[in-house]
């Protein structure tokens, strides 16, 4: 036992002897187990998963705007000869994020939230920051260093081995998403990268207060997701602030661009919130304008949307509706396909019909990949980890499945929601919901002096909206605002 310890540790030195490397912004030796190659291929790799998931925004201007600025950016940071790319993706959440070798992303949501260029340039040199700094390098070679680790502790302790799985799931779970260090340091460097093309980075700091606005609104119960695992926005403002004063004396910059009226002009006309063409909810009902199908979805469950996918839960997640297209020549085919992927053992099976379409419904178990694997004792049957209920539905040439799952014990409580939903599938011909536009940001000029309350009011947006609105334009409702001031609405 005692050899075979020295020996994973012996792997784990090696490792460590092996994998030093001097990091671009700090300068200092750290353990680093992904080569900057290895960084592509990973970049390479996930981003048609990530175009594919989210979709781009079809606006050429913008993405060019995005492209030039990333590339300036990118120009003057720590690592200016990775092969950035930069782009806008169709999502309504306030959110940007960067993957490893220079990939960067921010969803119309958050840029139709920016109110001038040194905004979007503070965030933006944020996620640069990220990739400089080399955190997710970082953090998968913690995950990999956690793994050897694990794997030392299975051969010292064969008996370890029985929870290998668990522990392997919590180290995915502790390594997901970058720390608050790492999101302090990516502050410092967009103020850094920011102010050295020329941007006020105060304004960085005030795009915080936005954010932390917008998780007021929600009631404190869901942070937009660029704040998900960062440090307090209040503090996070004061902060920046400071680095901002700093940054502008070491560079001598005295004018900073802001530019607030050529950014305005750049997102008028924006899709803001939902794009009905990529399905709608209405009345617990949803609707793909494009497909031109609907379907009920169960009452106060909540909805996320996207071009992959309709994903259902209630409050407590303890049942999932999922709605997607798979591929098969026939229901059967896909059926099969799915039996498999998912790993399920059929209990039952039948083929039916739904409003006129033909259809296959399946109710099968989820049965632990271990449970599987091991020859149990006969008298012991492995458990089923969780029951689903499949309806595979054929319509327009294509295979439309509706895939409700829960736990056993909870499967018959939540059955007949699933059925109904699958159940409800029908072919969309209202023209009000075929027909439905996306709401789009339009920017106003003012023709007198007023408050942004009085000026919203002059614009007859209604009274349930005028927060929403002052949070869109990063103001106060009692602001006073100057005639020939721009504001935005949300219109047609």
């Amino acid at each position: 036992m005692k050899t075979r310890y020295a020996t994973g540790l012996g792997a784990g030195l090696l490792l460590l002897l092996n994998g030093c490397s001097t990091n671009p912004v700090s300068g200092k030796r750290e353990v680093s187990l992904v080569s900057e190659g290895q960084e592509v291929a990973l970049g390479k790799e996930a981003d048609p998963q990530i175009v594919a998931q989210y979709g781009l925004y079809e606006n050429a201007e913008l993405q060019r705007f995005v492209q030039e600025r990333g590339k300036q950016m990118a120009a003057v940071s720590h690592r200016p000869n990775l092969p950035y790319e930069f782009k806008v993706v169709d999502s309504p959440v306030l959110n940007a994020f960067a993957i490893p070798g220079g990939y960067v992303y921010l969803t119309r949501g958050i840029m139709a939230h920016f109110n001038n260029e040194a905004q979007f340039a503070g965030v933006l040199g944020h996620e640069i920051g990220h990739v400089t700094a080399r955190h997710s390098a970082q953090q998968q070679t913690k995950a990999t260093l956690a793994q050897v680790g694990l794997l030392g502790a299975m051969i010292a302790s064969p008996r370890f081995g029985q929870y290998a799985e668990q522990a392997q799931q919590g180290l995915g779970l502790l390594f997901l998403k970058f720390g608050r260090d790492d999101e302090r340091e990516a502050d410092q460097l967009g103020v850094e990268y920011s102010t050295k093309i020329g941007y006020d980075a105060h304004q960085m700091a005030g795009f915080f207060q936005t954010l932390q606005r917008e998780q007021a609104k929600s009631g404190g119960e869901a942070l937009p997701d660029f704040l998900s695992t960062h440090p307090n926005p209040g503090d996070r403002f004061v902060t920046v602030n400071q680095l901002a004063t700093e940054w502008m004396q070491k560079a001598g910059l005295s004018n900073p661009k802001v530019n607030r009226e050529s950014y305005l002009r750049l997102i008028d006309g924006i899709v803001y919130g939902d794009d009905p063409k990529q399905g709608f909810v209405e009345n617990s009902v949803f609707y793909h304008p494009e497909l031109r199908f609907q379907f009920p979805v169960p009452q106060g469950w909540q909805v996320q949307n996207t071009p992959q996918q309709v994903q259902m839960a209630p409050q407590g997640g303890k049942a999932l509706l999922l709605f997607t297209l798979v591929p098969g020549q026939t229901l059967e085919a896909a059926a099969q396909q799915l039996v498999q992927q998912y790993q399920l053992q059929v209990a039952e099976s039948k083929n039916t019909t739904v409003n006129g379409l033909p259809a296959l419904a399946v109710v099968a178990d989820q049965v632990p990949q271990q449970q599987q694997g091991q020859a149990a004792p006969q008298q012991q049957q492995a458990q089923p980890s969780a029951r689903t209920l499949l309806y595979l539905i054929r319509y327009t040439d294509k295979n439309y499945l509706m895939l409700g799952a829960s736990s056993p014990q909870d499967f018959n409580t939540y059955y007949p929601l699933f059925s109904s939903a699958a159940q409800g599938f029908r072919q969309l011909s209202d023209p009000d919901k075929i027909n439905r536009q996306p709401e789009r940001v339009r920017v106003k000029t003012l023709q007198l002096r007023s408050t942004l309350q009085q000026a919203l009011r002059t614009l007859q947006v209604p009274e349930k909206r005028h927060e929403e609105m002052a949070i869109l334009n990063g103001m106060e409702l009692n602001e006073q605002l100057n005639a020939g001031s721009q504001i935005k609405v949300v219109g047609y």
